[in-house]
């Protein structure tokens, strides 16, 4: 049996057109004005994004005057690594950035121990008032820090813990913990309960099962909420000034706004933008580092099936 296959002129036009496929391949003017826009539009969103920490590289490389004179250069004209010097230099700056070191590791580490365990039982366990106190965890992320300063200056003189590097790890557990536990939450409430019900069935306790099979599965939620809690707990400012007031507990970012040039007047900006590169490298190697763990700990559970 034929069939005839009947194609009409503006049909025939179209297929030539788009060089003879029938799926409407043929660019519009209007979607090729799409195209360029959105091109502009992240060329415009990565300019934003970057161009402040290209500035403070290159006013890094720069002299004081230079820095200062009416008709700044985008490029140093006499590139110098003088502020880079004087940073590795100053004693009192390298013990901050070792006390930010101990600090944030210490936190991500609590975090995710304690986080970890209680996400667990949020998400596995069925106890009255669950809801509740998941939306209550939730609620401690949502107070601003000014707002609660008061109540934790007054805790930490209590308990002695005023200017120790242990009552800031305490103080930034406030807003890390309760943030990885909301996340990894999710994260185990995502995951089949048949994995675990296997393992029950074989003979392992909660904890086993917990450890052997849901751990290994949460990874990538486990290292997005620990680098998260790394970079706030690296670049907070409010509570590190206010809870400390020594050398001994004193953060890189407190540091760094406390550098003071030759003169009495003199504001290093040079110094203080060559202390934020020093400050930043870290943080970019550890998201170079951990890039793919990051996008599956943000991509889980979008698809399911």
């Amino acid at each position: 049996m034929e069939y005839e296959i009947k194609t009409s002129p503006e049909e025939l036009d179209r297929l030539r057109a788009t060089g003879g496929s029938g799926s409407g391949a043929r660019r519009t003017p209007l979607a090729i004005l799409g195209k360029v826009g959105f091109i502009i539009l992240i060329f415009i969103i990565l300019l934003y994004t970057l161009f402040p920490f290209y500035w403070a590289i290159v006013s890094s490389l720069k002299t004081t005057q230079e820095i200062v004179r009416p008709n700044p250069t985008m490029w140093p004209m006499e590139p110098t690594l003088e502020n880079y010097r004087t940073v590795f230099k100053d004693a009192s700056f390298m013990r901050a950035l070792a006390n930010s070191a101990i600090i944030s590791t210490s936190v991500v580490i609590l975090s995710l121990v304690f986080g970890t365990l209680t996400a667990y039982a949020m998400a596995r366990l069925r106890f009255r008032g669950r809801v509740f106190f998941m939306y209550l965890i939730l609620s401690m992320t949502m107070f601003p820090g000014i707002a609660i300063i008061g109540a934790l200056f007054t805790i930490m003189r209590r308990f002695n813990a005023y200017d120790t590097i242990w009552g800031l790890v305490i103080v930034y557990l406030s807003f890390a913990l309760p943030f990885t536990v909301w996340v990894l939450a999710n994260f185990f409430r995502a995951m089949p309960p048949d994995l675990e019900q296997a393992a029950l069935v074989d003979g392992a306790t909660q904890m086993v099962a917990l450890r052997q099979i849901l751990l290994p599965l949460a990874v990538p939620g486990m290292v997005t909420t620990g680098l998260l809690a790394f970079i706030e707990a690296w670049s907070e400012f409010l509570y590190a000034r206010t809870f400390t007031i020594s050398e001994k507990a004193k953060t890189v970012q407190i540091a760094i706004s406390d550098f003071t040039g030759n003169t009495q007047f003199e504001v290093p900006f040079g110094t203080r933008m060559a202390a934020a590169v020093v400050v930043t490298i870290p943080l970019l190697v550890g998201v170079m580092l951990v890039q793919k763990r990051i996008i599956a700990g943000m991509t889980a559970g979008a698809v399911k099936g």
